[in-house]
């Protein structure tokens, strides 16, 4: 049996201590993995220090250019069953050279989250106007979406938004939330009591704008209430690359403290009592809530906070829109032992029910077989996808090359 090739094209590498869209990736590459794939992930952008290591891995590493030709050499040499692109904007810049130098390769979007929808929900919130979807950034990322053969949607919310907004046909989109190991009845008895654990948290990285706007609601509106009510108790606010305007809002005398990025997310979280998260506007599923659940932490926050999270289970926590309700039932399931261990328990249920990988890894690959075997007449279904693409391989391509060019 021939082994396949799936080349993955980053956008950064992978920092899943750092980001959900981190712990995402290595997800897909685990998953990828395990059914036997050879994998190369590629990326033009540098390392950090928080880069995942694949060292232990099978995985091959390359770096990549921007509108350079080399691309296709690489491309050439390789030659990809499927070739994943990690967001739209990976695509805009190779989608052309994939499908110039390899037009039999699966070619695969995996959008994170809807980046348009994200946009737009903070441009209504922070500048008070109507929400309105039909951005030029729709128009690229929606462009991506009809130009791929499939593109995974971690929220459902967003597949419907997709069929019924935008009339995107239902086989060029598949439902892959976060893929996680069940919570059995021996990892829930190491989890922290209780008793043994104390204060609030909150958690998230600060180069995501939608954090940094939850922990500027948090000073000002949420806390100011909440600690009048347990004034013994303390939020700590943790998270990857914090500028100098985070660091700032911490106040010792307010018990509110700014601790920066934590080594461990889950380790961090599972020290609290509840994760604290008034999220205003976002787009996709917050990792935060999947790291709260997987170590028995109830958490408080909005409607569009959980969108998409619990489908018909019970919520782990709460979920408040009214800042001054969101305060009153935090402290609440604070203090109500009975209270916080059903929350817990809703959590696990969640985790086992909605994101058990055992329930998604075998279908996808399933569909991505499909897929691969019938590769010329699903393109044949997506005719408005071979036009976009016929005319995005001329006016991306000439753009590029007339880079490539100006850059020598």
């Amino acid at each position: 049996m021939t082994i396949k090739k799936l080349l993955i094209i980053g956008l950064v590498w992978p920092e899943p201590a750092s980001s959900a869209a981190g712990t995402r990736m290595v997800q897909l590459v685990d998953l990828f993995l395990a059914s036997g794939y050879h994998i190369t992930f590629a990326s033009a952008a540098s390392k950090s220090e928080f880069s995942y290591d694949f060292s232990h891995t099978p995985v091959v590493e390359q770096q990549i250019k921007l509108n350079d030709k080399s691309f296709n050499t690489f491309l050439n040499t390789l030659k990809p069953d499927i070739v994943l692109f990690d967001r739209f904007m990976m695509e805009e810049q190779y989608g052309w050279r994939v499908q110039q130098e390899c037009p039999g390769a699966l070619r695969i979007l995996d959008t994170e989250d809807l980046h348009f929808l994200r946009q737009a929900r903070q441009q209504s919130t922070k500048k008070q106007v109507v929400l309105n979807l039909f951005s030029d950034t729709a128009k690229r990322e929606i462009a991506s979406i009809l130009r791929c053969d499939l593109s995974l949607i971690i929220s459902e919310a967003e597949i419907k938004l997709l069929e019924e907004q935008f009339k995107i046909d239902d086989s060029l989109l598949y439902y892959l939330p976060f893929l996680e190991q069940e919570i059995t009845a021996d990892t829930a008895r190491e989890w922290i009591s209780f008793a043994d654990r104390a204060d609030f948290v909150f958690i998230g990285n600060f180069l995501h704008e939608p954090n940094w706007h939850t922990v500027q609601i948090l000073k000002t509106k949420v806390w100011p209430l909440l600690r009048k009510i347990l004034p013994n108790a303390s939020l700590n606010i943790y998270g990857a690359y914090p500028t100098q305007k985070v660091w700032q809002l911490e106040n010792k005398a307010e018990r509110f403290f700014v601790k920066g990025r934590a080594v461990n997310a889950q380790e961090t979280i599972a020290r609290h009592k509840i994760l604290l998260a008034p999220i205003q506007f976002g787009a996709g599923v917050k990792g935060k809530f999947i790291d709260a659940m997987l170590t028995g932490t109830p958490s408080v926050t909005t409607t569009i906070g959980a969108e998409a999270m619990k489908g018909e289970l019970p919520w782990n926590g709460v979920i408040e829109d009214d800042l001054d309700r969101f305060a009153e039932r935090a402290a609440q399931l604070y203090q109500h032992e009975p209270e916080w261990h059903a929350a817990q328990q809703q959590g696990v249920q969640m985790i086992n029910k909605r994101y058990a990988s055992t329930a998604f890894a075998d279908a996808f690959i399933l569909k991505i077989n499909e897929l691969l075997s019938n590769l010329s007449k699903h393109r044949q279904n997506n005719f408005i996808g071979q036009i976009l693409n016929h005319h995005t391989i001329q006016s991306t391509k000439y753009m590029s090359l007339w880079i490539e060019e100006k850059n020598k």
